[in-house]
């Protein structure tokens, strides 16, 4: 069974920043893409940044030039960092892997407040 643990989210003033990580384990398959999804109450859960296991990355329009992503594949660990943070960034944030090519995995979400 995979698990993905997420650690990093809190409450920051707007122009701040916050580091999000995410360590999945218990795979006996690659991890080929892994990535950040956040979610607003009564709102679907939308695409922050994806990155391959080649390093490959994708943002959405909103975070591009703000947020990085990156991973370590050794550990099968993905990072966010998040620059000058926005009051509209306030979300829940999902850590997201996809595992042999074939099955998502979703972390428990961590809280991501911003403050104006």
């Amino acid at each position: 069974q995979v698990q993905l643990v997420e650690s990093g989210g809190g409450l920051v003033q707007a122009g701040g920043s916050l580091r999000l990580s995410c360590a999945a384990s218990g795979s006996r398959f690659s991890i080929n893409r892994m990535g950040w999804y956040r979610q607003t109450p009564g709102k679907q859960r939308d695409l922050v940044a994806l990155i391959s296991s080649g390093g490959n990355t994708d943002y959405t329009d909103s975070v591009q030039g703000r947020f990085t992503i990156s991973r370590d594949n050794a550990k099968n660990t993905v990072y966010l960092q998040m620059n000058n943070l926005k009051p509209e960034d306030t979300a829940v944030y999902y850590c997201y892997a996809k595992v042999g090519g074939l099955f998502p995995y979703w972390g428990q979400g961590t809280q991501v407040t911003v403050s104006s």
